[in-house]
């Protein structure tokens, strides 16, 4: 836990929500961008080639490369949140971790990010401020992606995150409609940090498990998922894997089936499902998804920890990725978007 003069500072305290859980709930977030058409959502000249429409991981829009070489698409994502974890220098890794793993969702390689901190000034010392930065430039270095600089505002809650810009090929990216029937679905991290996050957020228990996973780039998983020909792909954050398996389903024309038995957990995870640590945004998530999932036998434990909302979780690739556990495949569309077996 962090201290400042030998006191104990829990971040998490300070904060309505934590991590992704803190997000706008995924119904009514889809309501109001339904109406948001304008010139900045579309690109009558194709250089805009991922915007709203899908609601993918991030923007991508084309550049012509200079002397008639092969164009080069410039990927931009922002993410922040509450503090997930009550050590001040772990909330800044896995929110740095979080923040670029759109531009890895999507194929890319970030190449520069600017911080973005709302801090309230009258209530914590700026030294943890200064801790949640240096984890987000830890992190930043370890993906090779430079720090210039941020935003900052006074604000009663904290809040911290990155608005990350990076580069990918054109003609490789990873989306999240490209997906089709016969392709089988990876998942690179476990589940179960959104519950590890609140069981954390109550008691104060420290979950080194769950932290290593949250600060883990998916550099490496997108890397794999490029390499092995993949073409389809989202990242598991805030509305759980139910919630962006619906999307991925939707956005692609397809139905995912998903063996619920094949999809890993982080020890300890099913303990606080059980035990009830279960965060708002993980209910809203299960009540979105219902409509459009067939759950089949799965039980009300199983049902709340695939909608688990998930701080910097892995990725959902349409595809095998080696080292990643085959958890379902894509069939043809069907009366739901997901089937659970």
């Amino acid at each position: 836990m962090t201290t400042v003069r030998d006191t104990p500072v829990r971040l998490t305290q300070f904060a309505h929500g934590g991590g992704c859980a803190c997000k706008i709930p995924p119904g009514e977030l889809e309501d109001v961008l339904g109406g948001l058409v304008g010139p900045g959502t579309a690109s009558a000249d194709g250089s805009l080639l991922v915007g709203l429409a899908t609601g993918d991981d991030a923007a991508v829009v084309t550049l012509p490369a200079p002397g008639g070489g092969p164009a080069r698409a410039v990927v931009s994502t922002a993410d922040f949140f509450t503090p997930v974890v009550d050590d001040a220098y772990d909330w800044g890794r896995i929110a740095a971790a979080n923040a670029l793993s759109d531009v890895y969702a999507m194929g890319g390689r970030p190449l520069v990010a600017v911080n973005l901190l709302a801090w309230p000034r009258d209530v914590l010392p700026f030294e943890l401020a200064r801790e949640v930065l240096r984890g987000g430039l830890d992190v930043a270095a370890e993906a090779g992606c430079h720090v210039g600089g941020g935003h900052s505002v006074d604000d009663p809650e904290p809040k911290y995150g990155m608005a990350v810009t990076g580069v990918a090929d054109p003609e490789r990216l990873l989306r999240n409609d490209t997906g089709r029937p016969g392709l089988p679905l990876s998942l690179t991290k476990p589940l179960g940090l959104g519950v590890l996050n609140n069981r954390h957020k109550a008691t104060g228990e420290r979950f080194e498990q769950a932290v290593a996973t949250m600060v883990a780039l998916n550099r490496d998983a997108s890397a794999a998922a490029l390499a092995a020909g993949a073409t389809c792909a989202t990242d598991v954050t805030g509305f759980g894997l139910l919630g962006h398996l619906h999307k991925l389903a939707r956005a692609s024309g397809v139905t995912a089936v998903l063996d619920t038995a094949a999809v890993p957990c982080l020890d300890g995870a099913r303990e606080a499902v059980r035990d009830g640590y279960v965060s708002g945004g993980t209910r809203r998530n299960l009540e979105w998804v219902a409509p459009f999932t067939d759950f089949g036998d799965a039980d009300a434990d199983t049902r709340l920890l695939l909608a688990d909302a998930q701080t910097s979780g892995g990725l959902l690739v349409a595809g095998e990725v080696p080292g990643a556990p085959v958890i379902g495949e894509l069939v043809p569309k069907g009366a739901h978007s997901v089937v659970l077996e």
